[in-house]
Order: C-alpha cells, then sequence, then structure tokens
C-alpha cells in the first residue's frame, strides 16, 4: 500500500472532528510558504526535498499559532527535515556534551556538529546575526583580573570550538503580534572564533569586556561580550558576509483563520 492509500485509509476512519482538523493541515500542506535559496548551494539548500519539508513543517506550524517557531519546535523540524533526507540525526545529551545540540551525518560520510539556536526579536538586521547567548559561564561573575578573563575565555572557546563545527540559527522576521513574514536559516562557522587566541591582555582590562574577532581577512566579523549581569557570552554583529544563508521562506502576514 501505497502512503496516499495508507493516509486515505486512516483518514476514512476518523470521525468528523479529527476529519476537519486533517483537513485543516492538509489545506496548510497546499499552500506552503515560497522558498528561495542562494548560490552557491550549501549542504542543506543543495537538497531541495529538505527545504520543502522545512517550509511545509512551517506551514503546518502557523495554520494554529501565529507564535514564531521557538527553539525546542526547531531542534525538533530540523531532526525531521534531515532525517526525511536520509540523514543521520545523533540527538546530543547536555548532560555530557556542553555545546553540541546534535550531530548530522549525510549519505556521502559528512558529519557535522552543531549547535541550534532561533530567534525572533523585534528588528533583526539584514547584515547582522545577534546571539543574545552562546553559552552560560559563571566564571565571568567572579574573575577580577584581565589575566584570568583571557585565560578562561580561551579556554572556554577552545572547548566550544573542539565541540561544534557551526552554529545553526533560524530567524524569524515579524512585526509585533503577527505571523512571521519570512524565516531565514543561517549558519555561522565556530571557526570565526579562533582569532581570539590572538587577543591581548588589555583587551580583557574591562568587567564586561566586548573582543572582536576577524575571520579570514575580514575584520570585524563579530564581537563576543562577556555578560557579566547575567554570567552568559553573548555574541553581537556576526556578519553575514561570513555565514551560509542555507534558505528564507516567506510567509502570510495574516494571521489563521479562526476556528468556527
Amino acid at each position: 500500500m501505497s502512503d496516499r492509500e495508507d493516509l486515505k485509509a486512516k483518514i476514512d476512519g476518523l470521525s468528523e472532528t479529527a476529519a476537519t482538523f486533517v483537513a485543516r493541515i492538509v489545506d496548510s500542506l497546499s499552500s506552503p510558504p515560497s522558498a528561495t535559496t542562494r548560490e552557491p548551494k550549501t549542504w542543506i539548500s543543495g537538497r531541495p526535498e529538505w527545504v520543502e519539508y522545512f517550509g511545509l513543517a512551517l506551514s503546518v506550524h502557523h495554520r494554529t499559532t501565529i507564535d514564531p517557531l521557538g527553539l525546542t519546535g526547531f531542534e525538533l523540524t530540523f531532526s525531521n527535515a534531515c532525517e526525511s533526507v536520509g540523514w543521520n540525526v545523533e540527538r546530543v545529551e547536555s548532560t555530557t556534551h556542553r555545546f553540541s545540540d546534535l550531530t548530522v551525518a549525510d549519505n556521502e560520510g559528512g558529519s557535522r556538529r552543531l549547535s541550534l539556536k532561533s530567534t525572533a526579536a523585534q528588528r533583526l538586521s539584514e547584515k547582522t546575526v545577534h546571539i543574545s547567548k552562546l553559552t552560560e559561564a559563571a566564571w565571568i561573575q567572579d574573575v577580577r583580573s584581565s589575566r584570568q578573563r583571557r585565560s578562561r575565555t580561551l579556554e572556554l572557546f577552545q572547548e566550544y570550538r573542539n565541540a561544534v563545527d557551526a552554529i545553526v540559527m533560524l530567524r524569524a522576521f515579524r512585526q509585533r503580534n503577527k505571523i512571521p513574514e519570512r524565516y531565514q536559516l543561517v549558519e555561522i562557522p565556530s571557526t570565526i572564533f579562533q582569532s581570539l587566541q590572538d587577543s591581548t591582555m588589555s583587551e580583557f582590562d574591562s568587567d564586561a569586556p566586548v573582543i572582536s574577532c576577524s575571520f579570514r581577512g575580514h575584520q570585524d566579523v563579530a564581537r563576543v561580550a562577556l555578560d557579566r549581569s547575567d554570567a552568559k557570552i553573548t555574541v553581537r554583529r556576526i556578519s553575514l558576509d561570513v555565514c551560509s544563508v542555507h534558505a528564507e521562506w516567506k510567509l502570510s502576514p495574516s494571521p489563521p483563520p479562526s476556528e468556527n
């Protein structure tokens, strides 16, 4: 029995209420958001069926809510999209791996250790990316000297780069209380933090230093900030020029129809 035949048989056995619910989901699938990708193709955009699957998931999500797809939903949808094209996804236990969320192995022997992030902040930039919390760092509130701050920072980012190949972020562009108009899937290489190893002691004199990163000949491609008040690492003004934009999905800004 084909998937279509199996689905039809299951629908025929549903109650009227369940059939109405399924009809609404099917309606959302019949008008998915329009997807665009850029050249050159990435490991994700090179698989159109992955992009289509993710767009369909966004469409179903917004059939019932105006809320942006949050981090938990993004992690599940991202994993499901990978599995839909035959990639192996290994979810990482946070108790044993501090920084990465999952490892994706494709059909050609490639493997990527990823940290997943999402944002739906107001007035997202078209040119830069902001990570409000890369990771927690309780020691920020305890260290008192620039030498200690530099040493602990370099140690943390060495561990981070050893554990994470890239950060994949889902960005929801929206107006307040509206369905997002557009989603953008961006990949940030963890190697943008490599230049921190060349930072000077004086750059850590402040209790809350902000360190500029260089990458592949580009200066100031990101700014790593030690947030002392919240004991976390923030990364500001990451240039999209050093990132990969996997895909974008444009949605209708109108809210879903209300229940009768």
